[in-house]
């Protein structure tokens, strides 16, 4: 070890400075009483002995301790995720430790630390979890590790670990969770609602026994005589329907709720829906765009293509313009096709922005199924249903449920010239938009 590095490891613990304190405090003393200046030249060399004593437990004696990091190959995006650190040491004598990991910045953790004990070849599993609220690359750097003695002056950095870096995507834990709410005879108990077919405008899928519930306007008689029991005709949902999912990245998208945006929300919904999509046998595609034209996805059905919307939502950044609708219009006449369903992720500020690109999405509308989706100022909410203690708190109450109302009527007026609307909390974005979906299939409306 060299004199720089043992000086960088070397660090003085607040027992250290406590002692300094009162070796000041003997030897003042002293100066009034010159009686007990020995006495603090007494408490002077015990301290200094008590000194060397903890740099030869810690710098003399053979200390080895290893760690290792373990992150998984990805962060997920608004998911609690799990980082664990093995340490095995090898000790001459028990001591106690305090764990520094550095953290990537995007957390903006500053006071890290986990208390540890260390014995002579111990091993130990240390478990924390973090939540990224920004997608990109987080970088871990080294594990430090200050060790100190029972008599605790002084720590020794003990630095282990490599240096790594982890992609942070949109949440698959969610994407999966709610794959099997869809998909699940019991998901009626989680939230996803199950909506009556209407009428027989489904696929044929196959012919089978008939059961209590079943419709009996779908029995087979042809099969039945056959048979000799009665057999019914079931249907299944439409296939090969093309679902876009389409995301504003504009400056009204930036808002935050509960350290996530607006945007980030829908990122996350969007590989929600798109993934139920391809498992409903859809085809599903993604359109992004502000001031500028980003990912223009085409629906597809291919083993890659939920890979390939992964990758596209990871990299979309956001853009502190307003969007702008030509550029969408003029994307999905580009797209062509057949007609689709389109579920657009925004936010509108005030019912002014609202009429100046209704005329775009009424056009839209005439060729595709378009479903406009909102979010809720839920702080908005909650701050209008406190009770106001000053005129200031009745002025910004009133401008809060004003600002509410105006969201109400942007979603009448859309409804007014046939736009689907979804007005919805951020939180539950995903599992309201997925009912959204599931009963436009049920009604067979693409």
């Amino acid at each position: 070890m060299t004199i720089f590095s043992l000086l960088k490891s070397f660090h003085f613990r607040p027992r250290m400075y406590g002692l300094v304190v009162i070796c000041s405090l003997a030897f003042c003393f002293s100066y009034a009483f010159p009686v007990f200046y020995s006495l603090a030249q007494v408490v002077l060399a015990l301290s200094i002995t008590i000194l060397l004593a903890d740099i030869v437990l810690l710098y003399v004696l053979d200390i080895q301790i290893r760690a290792e990091r373990k992150t998984g190959n990805m962060l997920f995006l608004g998911d609690q995720n799990t980082v664990s650190i093995s340490l095995q040491s090898f000790l001459p004598l028990p001591l106690n430790a305090i764990l520094y990991d550095e953290l990537p910045v995007q957390l903006q953790e500053r006071d890290f630390a986990i208390r540890i004990e260390l014995r002579h070849r111990e091993s130990q599993l240390i478990e924390y979890t973090i939540t990224p609220v920004s997608r990109g690359d987080y970088h871990f750097g080294r594990i430090n590790i200050h060790v100190f003695s029972p008599l605790g002056l002084i720590s020794r950095n003990i630095i282990g670990g490599r240096e790594a870096t982890v992609p942070c995507f949109p949440s698959i834990p969610q994407m999966k969770q709610f794959e099997l709410r869809a998909f699940s005879r019991a998901s009626a108990d989680q939230g996803i609602k199950r909506i009556q077919r209407i009428g027989h405008s489904f696929e044929f899928e196959q012919i089978k026994s008939y059961v209590e519930g079943d419709n009996i306007r779908s029995i087979n008689w042809k099969a039945t005589s056959r048979r000799g029991n009665l057999m019914v005709n079931q249907y299944q949902d439409e296939r090969s329907q093309q679902v876009y999912c389409i995301i504003d990245k504009g400056r009204s998208m930036l808002m935050p709720f509960n350290g996530l945006s607006l945007l980030d929300y829908a990122i996350n919904t969007s590989l929600v829906i798109s993934n139920i999509a391809l498992k409903k046998y859809d085809k599903a595609g993604l359109i992004s765009f502000s001031d500028k034209l980003g990912t223009c996805l085409p629906a597809e059905r291919s083993r890659t293509q939920l890979r390939k919307i992964l990758r596209a939502l990871y990299a979309e950044k956001e853009r502190e313009t307003e969007a702008d609708y030509t550029l969408l219009l003029n994307a999905i006449r580009n797209m062509g096709g057949s007609r689709s369903l389109l579920l657009l992720f925004s936010n509108f500020d005030s019912i002014y922005a609202m009429e100046r690109i209704l005329p775009v999405l009424r056009k839209i509308n005439s060729y595709h199924l378009l479903v406009v989706i909102m979010f809720q100022d839920t702080e908005l909410e909650d701050f209008s249903l406190k009770d106001a203690a000053t005129t200031e708190d009745i002025y910004i109450q009133t401008l809060a449920n004003k600002l509410l109302a105006d969201k109400q009527t942007m979603v009448q007026l859309l409804r007014k010239f046939g736009i689907q609307v979804l007005l919805t909390r951020p939180e539950e974005l995903s599992l309201r938009t997925v009912n959204k979906y599931l009963e436009i299939k049920s009604k067979g409306l693409i």
